[in-house]
């Protein structure tokens, strides 16, 4: 049994994933690692919205698993990866919920990005 605590989104922390309208592009090092337009948003109480991408749109041969996690108690356990291709910036630059709380399931599958460990997430308007 955990002892982690597993909180419920709500009117003080609401949680909203929608399908992102148009194409989401990341490039790191100069070279694309996804390009989706599968993506979903992930918008988090106040935090800027967040692009979650399915693990299939997204180059894994550019990833490198590593061994950082971390713990959202809104989200559950999340695993990171580095992209070799963007230097140092882009150490643990993505990560995922492979299972993820019942409350936000359809981010499993997905990985995101994190804004300045990456050249650019592009949110491209058709």
């Amino acid at each position: 049994m955990s002892d982690k605590p597993v909180l419920q989104p709500g009117p003080s922390h609401p949680i909203t994933i929608t399908p992102t309208a148009g194409r989401v592009v990341v490039t790191s090092g100069g070279k694309v690692v996804a390009d989706s337009r599968h993506a979903l948003t992930l918008q988090e109480s106040t935090y800027p919205p967040v692009q979650y991408v399915p693990l299939a749109d997204v180059d894994q041969n550019l990833l490198e698993r590593t061994v950082t996690e971390s713990y959202c108690p809104f989200k559950g356990d999340a695993s990171y990866y580095s992209i070799p291709a963007g230097g140092d910036q882009a150490v643990d630059a993505v990560w995922e919920y492979s299972k993820p709380h019942d409350a936000v399931a359809e981010i499993a599958g997905h990985v995101a990005f994190w804004t300045g460990r990456v050249d650019s997430i592009e949110v491209q308007q058709d």
